[in-house]
Protein backbone atom coordinates (compact mmCIF):
# COMPACT_ATOMS: atom_id res chain seq x y z
CA UNK A 1 0.00 0.00 0.00
CA UNK A 2 1.31 3.45 -0.93
CA UNK A 3 2.10 5.90 1.83
CA UNK A 4 1.08 9.53 1.62
CA UNK A 5 1.97 12.61 3.60
CA UNK A 6 -0.65 15.33 3.77
CA UNK A 7 0.50 18.95 4.05
CA UNK A 8 -1.99 21.41 5.60
CA UNK A 9 -1.86 24.86 7.16
CA UNK A 10 -5.36 25.45 8.46
CA UNK A 11 -8.74 23.98 9.26
CA UNK A 12 -8.06 20.69 7.54
CA UNK A 13 -11.47 19.86 6.08
CA UNK A 14 -9.85 18.28 3.01
CA UNK A 15 -7.46 16.42 5.30
CA UNK A 16 -10.50 15.07 7.16
CA UNK A 17 -12.09 14.01 3.86
CA UNK A 18 -8.87 12.14 3.03
CA UNK A 19 -8.88 10.46 6.46
CA UNK A 20 -12.50 9.37 5.97
CA UNK A 21 -11.78 8.04 2.46
CA UNK A 22 -8.91 5.94 3.82
CA UNK A 23 -11.15 4.56 6.58
CA UNK A 24 -13.88 3.75 4.03
CA UNK A 25 -11.40 2.16 1.63
CA UNK A 26 -12.16 4.51 -1.27
CA UNK A 27 -8.62 5.86 -0.92
CA UNK A 28 -6.31 2.88 -0.71
CA UNK A 29 -3.33 4.45 1.00
CA UNK A 30 -1.78 4.88 4.38
CA UNK A 31 -1.54 8.41 5.77
CA UNK A 32 1.97 8.22 7.16
CA UNK A 33 2.32 11.85 8.21
CA UNK A 34 0.71 15.26 8.45
CA UNK A 35 3.09 18.16 7.80
CA UNK A 36 2.04 21.61 8.96
CA UNK A 37 3.69 25.00 9.20
CA UNK A 38 1.06 26.02 11.78
CA UNK A 39 1.62 23.91 14.93
CA UNK A 40 -1.69 24.97 16.51
CA UNK A 41 -3.98 24.61 13.49
CA UNK A 42 -7.09 22.43 13.37
CA UNK A 43 -5.44 20.03 10.90
CA UNK A 44 -2.91 19.07 13.59
CA UNK A 45 -5.78 18.44 16.02
CA UNK A 46 -7.38 16.20 13.39
CA UNK A 47 -4.13 14.25 12.99
CA UNK A 48 -3.83 13.77 16.75
CA UNK A 49 -7.48 12.69 17.03
CA UNK A 50 -6.93 10.06 14.33
CA UNK A 51 -3.58 8.68 15.52
CA UNK A 52 -1.64 10.17 12.60
CA UNK A 53 1.91 11.39 13.20
CA UNK A 54 2.35 15.13 12.71
CA UNK A 55 5.49 17.07 11.92
CA UNK A 56 5.05 20.77 12.60
CA UNK A 57 7.50 23.57 12.06
CA UNK A 58 7.81 27.34 12.12
CA UNK A 59 9.51 28.54 8.94
CA UNK A 60 11.12 31.51 10.69
CA UNK A 61 13.09 29.10 12.89
CA UNK A 62 15.01 27.85 9.84
CA UNK A 63 17.65 29.67 7.81
CA UNK A 64 15.62 29.36 4.60
CA UNK A 65 13.13 27.23 2.64
CA UNK A 66 15.82 24.70 1.77
CA UNK A 67 16.56 24.15 5.46
CA UNK A 68 12.99 23.47 6.54
CA UNK A 69 12.26 21.40 3.43
CA UNK A 70 15.34 19.30 4.25
CA UNK A 71 13.87 18.70 7.72
CA UNK A 72 10.53 17.74 6.13
CA UNK A 73 12.30 15.46 3.65
CA UNK A 74 14.01 13.66 6.53
CA UNK A 75 10.60 12.98 8.12
CA UNK A 76 9.15 11.78 4.79
CA UNK A 77 12.08 9.46 4.08
CA UNK A 78 11.95 8.02 7.61
CA UNK A 79 8.37 6.94 6.87
CA UNK A 80 8.96 5.80 3.26
CA UNK A 81 6.38 8.28 1.93
CA UNK A 82 5.51 7.72 -1.74
CA UNK A 83 3.36 10.81 -2.45
CA UNK A 84 2.86 14.27 -0.99
CA UNK A 85 -0.72 15.54 -0.96
CA UNK A 86 -1.30 19.25 -0.42
CA UNK A 87 -4.55 20.06 1.37
CA UNK A 88 -4.58 23.75 2.16
CA UNK A 89 -0.83 24.06 2.62
CA UNK A 90 -0.12 27.75 2.19
CA UNK A 91 3.57 27.61 1.30
CA UNK A 92 5.15 27.17 -2.09
CA UNK A 93 6.98 23.89 -2.56
CA UNK A 94 10.68 24.40 -3.22
CA UNK A 95 13.51 22.65 -4.97
CA UNK A 96 14.33 20.16 -2.19
CA UNK A 97 10.90 18.50 -2.25
CA UNK A 98 10.36 18.94 -6.00
CA UNK A 99 13.66 17.17 -6.69
CA UNK A 100 12.88 14.21 -4.43
CA UNK A 101 9.19 13.87 -5.38
CA UNK A 102 8.94 14.67 -9.11
CA UNK A 103 5.36 14.19 -10.36
CA UNK A 104 4.49 12.83 -6.90
CA UNK A 105 3.27 16.05 -5.25
CA UNK A 106 -0.47 16.53 -5.75
CA UNK A 107 -2.33 19.79 -5.17
CA UNK A 108 -5.96 20.81 -5.05
CA UNK A 109 -6.85 24.26 -6.40
CA UNK A 110 -10.34 25.78 -5.94
CA UNK A 111 -10.68 27.09 -9.50
CA UNK A 112 -10.49 25.76 -13.03
CA UNK A 113 -6.86 26.21 -13.95
CA UNK A 114 -5.18 27.74 -15.83
CA UNK A 115 -7.66 30.49 -14.90
CA UNK A 116 -7.45 32.07 -11.46
CA UNK A 117 -4.23 30.62 -10.01
CA UNK A 118 -2.92 31.68 -6.63
CA UNK A 119 -4.28 31.98 -3.13
CA UNK A 120 -7.67 33.56 -3.94
CA UNK A 121 -8.98 31.40 -6.78
CA UNK A 122 -12.63 31.27 -5.66
CA UNK A 123 -12.89 34.96 -4.92
CA UNK A 124 -11.05 35.92 -8.11
CA UNK A 125 -13.39 33.77 -10.24
CA UNK A 126 -16.46 35.14 -8.42
CA UNK A 127 -15.36 38.76 -8.85
CA UNK A 128 -14.64 38.11 -12.53
CA UNK A 129 -18.25 37.02 -12.97
CA UNK A 130 -17.67 33.50 -14.28
CA UNK A 131 -20.63 31.15 -14.56
CA UNK A 132 -18.64 27.92 -14.40
CA UNK A 133 -16.76 27.27 -11.18
CA UNK A 134 -14.81 24.23 -10.13
CA UNK A 135 -11.70 22.58 -8.80
CA UNK A 136 -8.47 21.37 -10.34
CA UNK A 137 -6.27 18.55 -9.09
CA UNK A 138 -2.76 18.91 -10.48
CA UNK A 139 0.84 17.93 -9.98
CA UNK A 140 3.07 20.55 -8.40
CA UNK A 141 5.97 22.03 -10.32
CA UNK A 142 8.15 25.09 -9.72
CA UNK A 143 5.42 27.51 -10.84
CA UNK A 144 2.31 28.75 -9.07
CA UNK A 145 -0.50 26.33 -9.96
CA UNK A 146 1.16 25.55 -13.30
CA UNK A 147 1.76 21.80 -12.96
CA UNK A 148 0.21 19.14 -15.17
CA UNK A 149 -3.54 18.92 -14.63
CA UNK A 150 -4.75 15.52 -13.41
CA UNK A 151 -8.48 16.20 -13.38
CA UNK A 152 -11.08 18.95 -13.06
CA UNK A 153 -14.64 19.04 -11.74
CA UNK A 154 -17.03 21.88 -12.48
CA UNK A 155 -20.53 23.22 -11.87
CA UNK A 156 -22.61 25.95 -13.44
CA UNK A 157 -23.85 28.97 -11.56
CA UNK A 158 -26.91 30.96 -12.56
CA UNK A 159 -25.28 34.08 -11.14
CA UNK A 160 -27.57 34.42 -8.12
CA UNK A 161 -25.38 32.56 -5.59
CA UNK A 162 -23.40 34.46 -3.01
CA UNK A 163 -19.67 34.01 -2.64
CA UNK A 164 -20.32 31.93 0.50
CA UNK A 165 -22.67 29.64 -1.42
CA UNK A 166 -20.12 29.21 -4.22
CA UNK A 167 -17.40 28.43 -1.66
CA UNK A 168 -19.61 25.83 0.04
CA UNK A 169 -20.32 24.15 -3.32
CA UNK A 170 -16.60 24.10 -4.13
CA UNK A 171 -15.78 22.55 -0.75
CA UNK A 172 -18.33 19.80 -1.39
CA UNK A 173 -16.66 19.08 -4.74
CA UNK A 174 -13.24 19.03 -3.07
CA UNK A 175 -14.27 16.64 -0.31
CA UNK A 176 -15.88 14.26 -2.81
CA UNK A 177 -13.41 14.31 -5.68
CA UNK A 178 -9.98 15.00 -4.16
CA UNK A 179 -9.67 11.65 -2.32
CA UNK A 180 -10.97 9.79 -5.40
CA UNK A 181 -8.45 11.52 -7.65
CA UNK A 182 -5.58 10.91 -5.24
CA UNK A 183 -6.52 7.23 -5.25
CA UNK A 184 -6.55 7.14 -9.05
CA UNK A 185 -3.08 8.70 -9.19
CA UNK A 186 -1.45 6.42 -6.63
CA UNK A 187 -3.07 3.27 -8.02
CA UNK A 188 -2.14 3.99 -11.64
CA UNK A 189 1.12 5.88 -11.07
CA UNK A 190 -0.31 8.54 -13.36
Amino acid sequence: MKKIAVFASGFGSNFQAIIEAVKEGTLQAEIALLVSDKPNCKAVERANANGIDAFTFCAKEYADKSAYETAILHELQNRDVDYIVLAGYMRYIGEVLLTHYPMRIINLHPALLPSFPGAHGIEDAFNHGVRVFGITVHFVDEGVDTGKIIDQFAFHSDGTETLDEIEAHIHRLEHQHYPETINKVIQTGQ
